[in-house]
């Protein structure tokens, strides 16, 4: 008998129905009457969804919010966030209280305006931002797949249920993303559409007219259209949906703001209180006589049955998981904790040793696929994939096996050309646990998976981008294809690791600090163009320190040299050049700005010297001004690039050793003069 199999709790006849959803309601209205300021038309609309689903379905225990093999809930359209920490609330999750609902949007809270994963208990992914919900949830539900297939249903049995607005089928990733699990047939996958005709503007039809039914069938997935206020239509859908062979989109037709007198049905109920003589009103049209705030006790006694209800079910999955997860660190240890395996560090350590005898000449994409290569071996749980670039990106390891419908036991991804979607699935597998995502695509398509990239940073998640093609090295494609403004803008993201590694050694570092960087994404941005090996001793992980003196000259510095990846090369020949003309350069390579500013002011002050600074890097300047101060200068790109061979390019644009050199020279001379 399976997890699921144990957990099919009784339809509870008193309270009513009517009477547990409407307690999510007024949690609602109240908790955005309070704040002046929310969305309280979607909770009140899919109040009765959502008791049907958490009330009868829903495997979950809020004494351990973490439990691995939950059920997991996804508010794709986050706007309605009272939905969710009305739920959280009534379930029992401890900390969520009645006074942080009373504190919803207010600083501190744990009911933060749009949910927020690691931030509230009980929340499984940041929303808000429209049809990234939808998306993310494809990747907790193929990793859920991708584990049972590894494990068995005794330790992974669970569905992934989203509630989704006609503001997220709207977005284009809804588009990639449910294309991508109907191809691979994700039948744990349910989607709640909240079908209430209403967006922002007004009717969605002013600007929608799609069959959302029959564009999700066009996909491969099951579908069904039910009354969204009929409990009974609710639980037979649902109950329908789980024995799918296929992903399951069920299009809940509701009102929104059900229940207001005098906004239910309009786009007023969207993102506005009600006002103090309409939640007056719809108190008497709903039967409802309690204070705000005020949760009759047979209501919330009810609800926490619910929420106590997975107590049982949890521990009897642990017992189980006991058995088989029997070593301190097994490889289903290591996955359900999200550490990377013990034979790990020694595996690298002897890579990288051998690349610095070896000192191969190559592009850091191949690096890259090295590295994958050697560490594919040590890391079960690693899970790659590419958008359709797999080789042009490297980032199948030759022991990696693909995923499809029938062999959910592989480990790389086909994401085809959906990088939104790609990226938005990795932040879901993340998420569930169990894998280290990354997945491949050109630099220069950065922007599509932007927006997915950005939350990831916000959640403080473990996702690893792989960015070929980082430059105007990559030559003749031209413009369209040349990274300029890219690595500037990605290095503008909190909390983004941003590496751009300018040798073998260096780039297999640089997945060693994304791989050792549990809570933030990073982005590994790597040449098309063969490069030069200078690193030729093994030391500790200098890419971790963020920048380092790579050449320091004896008799003191004139002029400090700073470059990153492909312009190292450049800057080292520079030296050369200068050392020619009696003038001491060090040069300094820094292929992680995000993790130099972490240094402390000494190391930082001893690395960049007081001497004036150049930084080279084939792209337009962004924040390098930080690093050279006003005596130094930049020599990079100040627009977008051309049609030409790499090595045209470069001389085109003057990022030549010989024009390094000339500034440095420039440079000096102003300092001597001033």
């Amino acid at each position: 008998m399976t997890a699921n199999a144990l957990h099919k709790p009784a339809v509870k006849a008193d309270p009513a129905h009517a009477e547990m959803a409407n307690a999510i309601r007024f949690l609602a209205i109240d908790a955005v009457e309070k704040a002046k300021s929310g969305h309280p038309g979607m909770p009140m609309g899919m109040a009765d969804v959502a008791t049907v689903l958490f009330s009868r379905f829903m495997k979950f225990d809020p004494a351990d919010p973490a439990w691995p093999d939950r059920d997991r809930f996804v508010l794709s359209a986050g706007h309605g966030s009272m939905l969710l920490y009305a739920l959280l609330h009534l379930t029992g999750y401890e900390a969520v209280t009645i006074d942080e609902i009373k504190a919803f949007r207010q600083w501190g809270a744990k009911t933060p305006g749009h949910p927020e994963y690691g931030h509230t208990p009980g929340v499984e992914t940041t929303t808000g931002p429209l049809g990234q919900g939808i998306a993310t949830a494809v990747g907790m539900a193929l990793a859920e797949r991708l584990m049972n297939a590894r494990y068995g249903d005794d330790l992974v049995d669970h569905y992934t249920y989203v509630i989704a607005g006609d503001g997220c089928l709207m977005e284009g990733i809804s588009h990639e993303a449910m294309s991508l699990a109907g191809h691979l047939r994700l039948n744990r996958l349910i989607v709640l559409f909240d079908d209430n005709g209403i967006s922002i503007d007004g009717s969605t039809g002013l600007a929608c007219s799609d069959d959302q039914l029959a564009r999700f069938a066009a996909s491969g997935w099951a579908t069904s259209r039910i009354d969204g206020h009929d409990p009974q239509a609710i639980e037979t859908a649902i109950a329908a949906a789980r024995q799918s062979d296929r992903p399951t989109m069920i299009a809940c037709r509701t009102t929104i703001g059900f229940g207001s007198p005098g906004r239910q049905g309009s786009e007023k109920a969207h993102g506005a209180p009600l006002g103090p003589e309409e939640v007056e009103k719809t108190r008497a049209a709903l039967h409802w006589p309690h204070r705000p705030f005020e949760i009759p006790a047979d209501v919330l006694v009810s609800w926490r049955e619910i929420g106590a209800r997975g107590r049982s079910v949890r521990q009897a999955w642990k017992e189980r998981s006991r058995k088989q997860c029997t070593a301190d660190r097994s490889p289903c240890h290591d996955a359900l904790n999200k550490k990377l395996p013990s034979a790990y560090t020694e595996r690298m350590a002897q890579f990288i040793a051998q690349l610095t005898a070896e000192r191969p000449k190559i592009a850091t994409r191949q690096a890259s696929q090295n590295v994958i290569d050697v560490i594919a071996t040590v890391l079960p749980n690693l899970l790659g994939g590419s958008a359709d670039l797999t080789h042009s990106n490297l980032t199948k390891a030759k022991t990696h096996k693909s995923v499809t419908p029938s062999t959910m036991d592989g480990n790389y991804v086909h994401y085809g050309v959906r990088e939104h979607a790609m990226a938005a699935a990795m932040n879901g597998v993340a998420l569930h646990g169990g894998f280290i995502p990354y997945g491949g695509t050109f630099l220069a398509f950065a922007d599509y998976n932007r927006p997915a990239i950005r939350l990831a940073a916000l959640m403080g998640i473990r996702v690893i981008h792989v960015m070929t093609h980082d430059s105007i090295g990559l030559g003749e494609d031209g413009p369209t294809h040349q990274p300029v403004e890219h690595v500037p803008s990605l290095r503008a993201i909190p909390n983004l690791l941003v590496f751009r590694p300018a040798d073998a050694v260096e780039t297999a570092e640089a997945w060693d600090c994304a791989l050792r960087a549990e809570t933030s994404p990073s982005v590994l941005c790597l040449s098309r163009q063969a490069l030069p090996a200078f690193r030729t001793e093994a030391s500790d992980n200098k890419v971790s320190l963020g920048a380092y003196v790579v050449v320091e000259p004896e008799g003191g510095r004139d002029v400090t040299l700073i470059a990153t990846g492909s312009e190292v090369a450049i800057a080292l020949e520079a030296a050369r050049l200068l050392e020619a003309e009696g003038v001491h350069a060090a040069v300094v390579s820094a292929p992680c700005f995000e993790l130099f500013r972490k240094q402390t002011a000494e190391y930082r002050a001893e690395v960049l010297g007081s001497a004036p600074r150049i930084g080279v890097e084939a792209a337009i300047e962004g924040e390098w001004a930080r690093w050279l101060g006003d005596a130094g200068e930049f020599v990079g790109m100040h627009g977008f690039g051309a049609s030409a061979p790499a090595d045209v390019l470069y001389r085109e644009f003057g990022i030549t050793p010989a024009a390094v050199a000339d500034a440095a020279m420039r440079n000096i001379i102003r300092a001597r003069a001033s």
